[in-house]
């Protein structure tokens, strides 16, 4: 069974895949960083300061009446929250992973396709002086 395990694991899809993982567990966190610290600030900027990590609304509330200017304040208070704002950060951040992967996937697929263009496009080439003259033979034998 150890066997059968290390031939899996040195294959190269199963190498491959774990590279892939890390480096998106990698990019996952630029992308939340440029979202949440580049991003959403000047989005709340344009809609006049409104902070998306701040945006929730109470559905039980532990005080009756009581009002939170944070979510955390909420959540410290113990009232039950849908955080809509961190969806919408969530949302972003999905929509620039996306689109950073469309990009990287274009380039690899335009990669490939000049590449295979160059292979088909290559002539045969000339066959040595030594393939020439046993041509020359067999066909000189055939006669």
């Amino acid at each position: 069974m150890f066997k059968e395990f290390k031939e899996f694991a040195m294959k190269g899809n199963f190498v491959d895949m774990a590279v892939g993982i890390v480096i998106g567990a990698a990019f996952s966190t630029i992308v939340k960083s440029l979202v949440d610290d580049i991003v959403m600030p000047f989005v709340g900027v344009i809609t006049g300061g409104v902070d998306f990590g701040n945006m929730f609304a109470v559905i039980k509330n532990p005080v009756e009446g009581a009002t939170y200017a944070t979510l955390e304040a909420a959540k410290e208070a113990g009232a039950v929250t849908i955080n809509y704002g961190l969806f919408i950060n969530a949302l972003v951040t999905f929509v620039i992973v996306a689109f950073a992967l469309f990009i990287v996937i274009k380039g690899m697929n335009a990669a490939k396709a000049a590449e295979e263009a160059a292979e088909e496009e290559a002539p045969e080439p000339e066959p040595s002086d030594e393939v020439k003259l046993l041509t020359e033979i067999r066909d000189s034998l055939s006669r």
